[in-house]
């Protein structure tokens, strides 16, 4: 496995691997690996000639007062985790090499990017956007991977391939969770227990909401007040946002259609730390 650092190196690689034939299976990554991002990379290895894994955290995501600067940061121990996966390149570029000096170009995707985390988040998928149209140049990818737990940002970058013609296809793997049911994010190294365990709250949230679904119950707003009242009796949750969208324009819905795929997603405090989690229905993402 090749660590490597530079722009100019990881598209001069892509370009070789590309003139060779080979499929290039590429996952976009923060850092900080879970098994959620090892899921991606065995998903990629199994379907890619060549895997490239990137570690890179995007500056143009955060927002003035997230949490940009207690990131987790430990690239020694990305890359002995991405090579249990035969992960065949690291690309760890600098913020410097990634958005360098005079750089004023950004992608917005309109209409997806304001709603739902992006209304708690503004000019989040701004850089989300920008950042992975960049990627995706320099490392010319045939299949990117992505996780379904950030299926916002699954359906953004969906549309902005599609919008612009992009000559790659997303692949969306499932949510990995802990044994318990909380959706594996870097962000829960920040709980400490009483925390981890108040977390769960958003899991439950979401097996009421399928539990009424199943059950017949089609209003959203019977179904949102039902996870906010579990939500709301956590004394360690606040609630940012619960919502129930279609899934193909992130509109709020006052009736789960039949069939029709539907998202469910919520973001909760946590003490300090925001978490997000979803469920569809009706189908996938």
């Amino acid at each position: 496995m090749e660590i490597i650092n530079r722009v100019t190196r990881m598209a001069s690689v892509a370009r070789e691997l590309r003139a060779q034939g080979q499929t290039i299976g590429f996952v976009p990554t923060m850092g900080a690996l879970h098994e959620g991002h090892l899921s991606l990379m065995a998903k990629a290895r199994a379907m890619c000639d060549k895997v490239v894994a990137s570690v890179f955290v995007n500056p143009t995501q955060f927002g003035a007062n997230e949490d940009l600067s207690r990131y987790p940061h430990d690239l020694a121990r990305d890359a002995e985790l991405a090579f249990t996966k035969e992960v065949d390149y690291i690309f760890a570029p600098s913020p410097e090499d990634m958005y360098p000096n005079g750089f004023t170009s950004y992608i917005t995707v309109e209409g997806l990017s304001e709603r739902l985390e992006g209304a708690s988040r503004p000019g989040h998928f701004r850089g989300v956007a920008t950042v992975v149209a960049k990627l995706f140049n320099i490392v010319h990818p045939h299949f990117a991977f992505f996780g379904r737990k950030d299926a916002q940002q699954v359906i953004i970058l969906k549309r902005m391939v599609k919008d612009l013609a992009m000559d790659v296809e997303i692949v969306v793997g499932l949510t990995v969770r802990e044994e318990d049911g909380l959706a594996l994010s870097s962000r829960n190294v920040y709980l400490p227990a009483d925390e981890r365990k108040a977390a769960l709250v958003l899991r439950r949230a979401l097996d009421k909401c399928r539990q009424l679904y199943n059950g017949g119950d089609r209003d959203c707003a019977r179904l949102v007040l039902a996870m906010r009242a579990i939500i709301e009796a956590e004394p360690l949750a606040r609630l940012d946002y619960v919502a129930i969208t279609d899934i193909a324009n992130l509109e709020q819905i006052t009736t789960i259609p039949h069939l029709r795929p539907t998202l469910v997603s919520l973001a909760v405090y946590i003490g300090k730390t925001r978490l997000i989690d979803n469920i569809v229905l009706n189908g996938e993402l």
